[in-house]
């Protein structure tokens, strides 16, 4: 990153939003290695900005995504995207079977239904900035997540989930449910 003053804006948006472009990247379909040349592409072009954009974050999300589109038209990154995308969330050692297993229903989600997922989640998107972002209606935007989040649910049959507090739409897989006692 530049250390120059006028691009103190670039460094703390960096700071702030690289992972979650990197899991929107892998979202779109690029894998980890491609999400994060896409990032570094991003990040150069808004340091070479004379001057920070009105809505910071705003831009540095649809630049990433432009040229994470971009980026995924190739058939030869296309067919590495597929081989590779069973893996596209980090995985730690304390992941737990629920997590292991949301995230997989994520990433089998059609591209539109879990874009708007991880826009709405992790990069905590309105549903009008998600329409803005994706040139569709806010109510397409709410759709989409909805169809998303109820597909979520439908195939994690067993796992206990609950609603998160502040806006009481997104969901928070918490772990398995206790097997029946019998049978």
């Amino acid at each position: 990153m530049s250390h120059n003053p006028s691009q103190l804006w670039c460094e703390t948006l960096y700071a702030a939003k690289a992972a979650e472009l990197i899991l929107y990247g892998r979202a779109l379909g690029l894998g980890h290695g491609e999400a994060e040349d896409v990032l570094q592409e991003t990040f150069v072009a808004l340091t070479q900005m004379d001057c920070a954009p009105a809505k910071p974050e705003h831009y540095c999300v649809r630049s990433y995504r432009n040229r994470a589109l971009n980026y995924r038209r190739t058939l030869w990154r296309r067919l590495t995207r597929e081989w590779e995308s069973l893996r596209w969330f980090e995985k730690t050692a304390d992941e737990t079977p629920a997590e292991r297993a949301a995230m997989r229903c994520l990433a089998e989600l059609p591209v539109e239904q879990r874009e708007v997922i991880v826009l709405k989640i992790w990069h905590g998107c309105t549903f009008e900035e998600i329409g803005g972002l994706l040139e569709l209606s806010p109510n397409t935007a709410a759709g989409r997540y909805r169809y998303g989040l109820q597909k979520i649910k439908t195939k994690l049959e067993g796992v206990v989930y609950e609603r998160i507090e502040d806006d009481g739409s997104a969901i928070a897989f918490l772990a398995a449910a206790p097997a029946d006692g019998g049978a």
